[in-house]
């Protein structure tokens, strides 16, 4: 995948057909130490300790729509190709957290890519799950809860257009501050 966008949208969608009801995104770009981090939690079904050693396996999969499972372990080589590595850590029953971590300036990390269009997308299709998306950048801090949004809103939908127009504008406008 060119973006890692892309990535964090293909482990979001693993947690949401995992059941999950609230996903966390993280995302901690630190130039001091030279690292990118980014947190992918849920509270989905968790994967069974059986199935751990082998879900970086891009030949694994627990799908039956088809036989192979290329995004975890791409995301993983992605990681180590600029200096870093990706971990898994899962409870059935409580749910998954996939982390990836990067050396910030290295010559092969793929750009982050349209966080706010990822965003909007993960909202507009899935209206019963919540999400909090968290980036930071050195000492700037952005945070999206979406559970706080739908308070705020007093009925009106997080999947509303005008409500996504002003999420993707928001995202934009911290990624351009």
């Amino acid at each position: 995948m060119r973006e890692l966008s892309l990535h964090i949208m293909d482990v979001v969608e693993n947690g949401i057909n995992a059941g999950a009801t609230l996903i966390r995104i993280a995302v901690v770009e630190d130039n001091r130490s030279n690292r990118l981090t980014i947190s992918i939690v849920d509270n989905g079904r968790g994967i069974p300790e059986d199935a751990l050693p082998r879900i970086l396996d891009p030949f694994y999969t627990t799908r039956t729509t088809r036989r192979v499972g290329l995004g975890l372990s791409m995301f993983r080589e992605t990681s180590r190709r600029c200096e870093g590595d990706l971990t898994i850590q899962s409870e059935v029953g409580k749910g998954t957290e996939v982390k990836a971590v990067f050396r910030l300036d290295h010559i092969d990390l793929p750009p982050l890519g349209d966080m706010a269009g990822t965003m909007v997308s993960l909202m507009a299709g899935n209206e019963g799950v919540d999400f909090v998306y968290s980036h930071s950048i050195d000492a700037a801090q952005f945070e999206l809860d979406t559970r706080v949004l739908k308070e705020e809103l007093d009925g009106v939908g997080v999947n509303h257009p005008k409500v996504l127009r002003y999420v993707a504008e928001s995202i934009r406008e911290f990624m351009t501050a």
